[in-house]
């Protein structure tokens, strides 16, 4: 089966969003380029957008990995409140849902506490303080499916 991983646009503060992130899920990045790292003649970068990220990816679990950019001035900017899309964690655990829930939704807006929900599972949504929609699911059936 194909594996999906969350690519998430920014700002300019990729890196302030991806460094709580880490601080959620543990781990190393194990990429982090910046606009200046790719700058040549024939790709321009603005002077106060060197340090921006072009690149930043936070291994997440087993094979899954969640991605970032900060989008540069000349493209415009991105919808910090868009609607159109959620990431979704399936938790291992109950306890780890709890935990990951709590974390990620700190400064943020919860738009459906974590509980128990009418299809079965242990289910919470929020925005979290970056703007960024998420679902927290945990199956207690084991399916592991939302």
């Amino acid at each position: 089966m194909a594996l999906i991983n969350p690519h998430i646009n920014f700002n300019g503060n990729a890196e302030e969003a991806f460094t709580f992130y880490q601080s959620v899920f543990g781990g190393a990045f194990t990429k982090v380029i910046r606009f200046k790292d790719l700058a040549s003649s024939g790709f321009p970068v603005a002077e106060h957008e060197e340090h921006k990220i072009m690149h930043i990816a936070l291994p997440t679990g087993t094979g899954s990995m969640l991605m970032g950019n900060d989008v540069p001035e000349i493209l415009g900017t991105t919808n910090e409140n868009e609607h159109r899309s959620k990431i979704v964690i399936t938790a291992e655990s109950k306890d780890e849902a709890d935990r990951l829930f709590s974390a990620l939704s700190a400064g943020g807006q919860v738009e459906m506490p974590i509980g128990d929900s009418p299809w079965g599972t242990y289910f919470g949504m929020f925005r979290d303080k970056y703007g960024i929609e998420w679902m927290v699911d945990f199956d207690p059936n084991g399916t592991g499916k939302a």
